[in-house]
This record gives structure tokens, C-alpha cells and sequence, in this order.
């Protein structure tokens, strides 16, 4: 008889309590920002579906985040440009980025000035309602568009238990127009309860083969697959002693490298956050400009510890 498997740990409250020391009284980690390479935008929460396990709830009644602007973007690219800072990708995240009515404009922005952009998407219904624009987009700027589909698992059964009934289909569809119209694409997936990152990846292998898809499953750049982020999980908290131990550098983790700008709901302003994984939590509201942001980031969250440090992942590969 089959057993159920055991619960996973819930985390220990006095954890992730003080951004300078752990629950045990350890000097916690931080991350200085070496050199901001990626700003992430996210174009607002609202989403045309309601995934099972997302990390932002984002869905079609969540404007939490409200619909970031051209105008605001057009600040921050102006200050990358005004203080040359070496910025080269822009990615675009939600919430679903084609709801925003503002994304081409920002895209077309972001190209024309000679940043690469990434948009995170589930290729369904609102991206398919903006093909001409984004075949404009693909004729005038070629690869450095590029589109990064959904894909939570490699079968319709795995992926609608999280996405939904019916997201499937119109998602393949999706990946597959994106695809024949030349332009550049990559999938992200996670690690769902029972999976293992190898039988994913061959898993995804037989699904791009099927379809024609030209993602190698095998490249972690191409086929992007993040760990499980559930922030009632104990993880251990990483201290200052955690980068010798684990023989990683800090500049290895996201903050070190990029930030996120948000608009949030009857705010006065853009803000700019550490990173994309947390777009509530005020503590990792770093300022209003780029500038500001610049500082040190303090691993005082679970999402610090599963996802960026001990599960090596990050948005901008």
C-alpha cells in the first residue's frame, strides 16, 4: 500500500525575523548590487488565468500592482542612460504582460534604444491578440526580442492542474505561432511535487520534438526550470559563513546584478524592489529611483534561501 508522503517542515517563526542577524545569532548574508545588468518590469498582476500555486496570486481580479506605464519606464531608461549604468536586458513580467496596453509601447521603447527585452508570458489569448504588433517588433529588432512561454509541465494533465482547464491547448498553439514566425523563444517550467529536474527535461525534450520547438530541453538557459517556492517551507536562513561553506559567490544571486520597478495600487509613483520575487513585501522596497536601489540587499526572506542561493535560479537566465 502506497503511504503518503510526510508533510514538509513548516517554517520555524523566529526565522527570517532581522535583516542583520538569523534566529541562531549569525551575522545574515547581503548582496551588494556589482553591476545592475538586468531591470525587470512588472507590467502589473492582473492575468487572464488563475494558477493553482503562483507566487504573485496574480489573476484577472489582482491589481494589486497596477499597469506600469510607458511614461514610467521612460524614467528609469533614462536614468540608466543618464548615469551609464551597464545595463543591457529589460525583462517584462506579471501578472500576464500582454494585458497591459502599454507593453508594445514599452517594448518598441526598450528596442529602439538598444536593450535586448525579455518578456515573461503564457502565449494565450492576449498575447495572440497582439501578433501584428509583435511581428513589427520581430521584422525592426530581430532576436533581441525574445519571449519566454509558460510551460508547467510537458503534459496537458501536469499543466492544467496548475494553469487551469483548458490552457493547454491554447498555449502549445501559442509557443508553436511564435515559433513558425521566427521568433526567438525559451520555456520556463518548475519542479512540481513528485518531478525530478532530469525527468522534466526529457520529458520536455519529447514535447519540443513533437512540436518542432527549437529549445534544447538540456540547456538551463533555454529551458528554465525553477524550484518550488512555498514561504511556509523552512528553509535554512543564509549567513555571511553560507558563501564559503557553499562555495558560491554573491554575485551569483539575482539582487546582485538586477532590480524590479513596480507601480503599486493608488501609489504616487513607480518604486523599485530588489528583485521579482517579492513584490509586496515593503522591506525589499529599496527607493523610487535606480540610484536609491543601489545598496545592499539582506537575505531576510525564504525566497532568498529556496530559490536564489541553495535552488540557483534566477528570472534574468
Amino acid at each position: 500500500m502506497d503511504l503518503p508522503l510526510p508533510a514538509a517542515p513548516r517554517l520555524d517563526p523566529a526565522k527570517f525575523r532581522n535583516p542583520a542577524v538569523t534566529a541562531r545569532g549569525e551575522a545574515r548574508a547581503a548582496v551588494a548590487l556589482h553591476a545592475l545588468e538586468t531591470l525587470w518590469v512588472n507590467t502589473g498582476t492582473l492575468c487572464n488565468l488563475t494558477c493553482a500555486t503562483c507566487y504573485i496570486e496574480s489573476s484577472p481580479r489582482n491589481d494589486r500592482l497596477a499597469y506600469f506605464a510607458a511614461d514610467d519606464l521612460r524614467l528609469y531608461l533614462d536614468e540608466i542612460a543618464r548615469e551609464g549604468l551597464p545595463t543591457r536586458l529589460i525583462g517584462f513580467t506579471g501578472g500576464e504582460p500582454f494585458m497591459n496596453p502599454h507593453l508594445i509601447g514599452m517594448l518598441g521603447d526598450t528596442l529602439s534604444r538598444g536593450y535586448d527585452a525579455l518578456v515573461l508570458t503564457n502565449a494565450t489569448k492576449p498575447m495572440t491578440h497582439r501578433r501584428d504588433a509583435l511581428l513589427a517588433l520581430r521584422a525592426a529588432h530581430g532576436e533581441r526580442l525574445r519571449l519566454r512561454v509558460s510551460l508547467d509541465h510537458f503534459t496537458r494533465a501536469g499543466h492544467e492542474t496548475e494553469r487551469g482547464a483548458r490552457t493547454w491547448r491554447a498555449a502549445v498553439e501559442g509557443l508553436s505561432w511564435l515559433v513558425r514566425n521566427g521568433f526567438a523563444v525559451d520555456v520556463a517550467s518548475r519542479v512540481l511535487p513528485g518531478e525530478t529536474e532530469a525527468g522534466l527535461r526529457a520529458g520536455f525534450a519529447r514535447l519540443f520534438a513533437e512540436h518542432d520547438v527549437p529549445v534544447d530541453a538540456h540547456d538551463p538557459a533555454r529551458l528554465v526550470i525553477f524550484p518550488q517556492m512555498d514561504p511556509s517551507r523552512d528553509v535554512p536562513e543564509i549567513t555571511t559563513a553560507c558563501w564559503g561553506i557553499l562555495k558560491k559567490s554573491p554575485d551569483s544571486v539575482m539582487c546582485a546584478s538586477a532590480r524590479m520597478v513596480v507601480r503599486r495600487r493608488e501609489a504616487d509613483g513607480p518604486r523599485v524592489l530588489a528583485c521579482t520575487l517579492l513584490p509586496y513585501d515593503t522591506a525589499f522596497d529599496l527607493g523610487a529611483t535606480l540610484a536609491e536601489a543601489s545598496g545592499r540587499v539582506a537575505l531576510n526572506h525564504p525566497y532568498c534561501a529556496s530559490f536564489c542561493v541553495l535552488g540557483g535560479a534566477s528570472c534574468s537566465r
